[in-house]
């Protein structure tokens, strides 16, 4: 009996923990203060919670449990957490793998039907206007044609022969603690996710950029573990990466329409 306190007791206790740590990685720049004091403040305050809480409020249109925030850390702020910091000035531009010149709305929308498993937004609805709002925001302070310090995710450089076996290894050393033994993540209570899973049909599927393994490698090196990035080596980050993209997740109808001219990713995994 007493065994079996001690086990509910530490299970709580470690799910406080990441709860509390959770709370201390929320967005400090897009805080509801900071934000308030711009013009676009309904739309700009309403999209970061649309960013933030994807599941809870977009349920229609997200059929996994990841948030935006889950891929673009600190609610798109976390220098090479997938930072969008200037990104708004970054659109329209041309992309290779739709194989034409897209706009920030369709881009919006592409992580939905890709890295949310889910379907588009409507491009003229409110939905659409707040993250326009939001990225908007977000990126007032970097001039157009410039690219903020720590946007997007840093590259690895070099070529890594990766090991399934210690890759998974690995992810149970560095990442099963928050992200579960199986990649299901951490849920609360009411079923939104605290910490998100990494595989499985909630997750994203694999027509996402996070998919790729040089991406995945990539924002595991800098990123993971939580509060520890740059801790894991590139051929660490490597292997986990490898591990990860190889378990089950949701599969993407939109796979054979991309990259229609060629300069498909050898690492796409389709």
């Amino acid at each position: 009996m007493r065994y079996l306190a001690r086990q509910i007791f530490r299970g709580a206790l470690a799910l406080s923990i990441v709860s509390l740590l959770i709370y201390l990685e929320l967005p400090v720049r897009a805080s509801s203060e900071n934000i308030i004091r711009h013009p676009k403040n309904f739309w700009a305050l309403k999209g970061q919670r649309l960013f933030n809480e994807t599941p809870r409020f977009l349920k229609e249109y997200n059929h996994s449990s990841l948030s935006c925030s889950s891929c673009h850390l600190r609610g798109g702020q976390k220098p090479f957490g997938a930072s969008l910091i200037g990104v708004y000035n970054r659109y329209p531009r041309y992309q290779a793998r739709a194989g034409r010149v897209v706009t920030l709305p369709e881009r919006i929308n592409g992580c939905f039907v890709r890295s949310l498993s889910g379907k588009p937004l409507p491009l003229k609805g409110n939905e659409m206007k707040a993250f326009m709002a939001y990225l908007q925001w977000l990126s007032k302070d970097v001039p157009a044609g410039k690219k903020a310090p720590g946007f997007g995710i840093k590259k690895i450089k070099g070529i890594f022969k990766t090991n399934l076996s210690r890759g998974k290894t690995l992810y149970a050393v560095r990442c099963a603690r928050c992200h579960g033994r199986n990649g299901e993540g951490v849920f609360r209570g009411d079923g939104r996710a605290l910490v998100p899973p990494v595989w499985g049909k909630k997750s994203f599927n694999i027509g996402a950029g996070m998919a790729r393994l040089s991406v995945a490698a990539a924002f595991i090196k800098w990123n993971m573990p939580r509060w520890q990035g740059g801790s894991l080596s590139s051929q660490q980050s490597y292997d986990i990466a490898d591990y990860l993209i190889h378990q089950p997740r949701p599969d993407f109808a939109g796979k054979n329409k991309d990259w229609p001219k060629g300069g498909k990713p050898a690492d796409a995994r389709y």
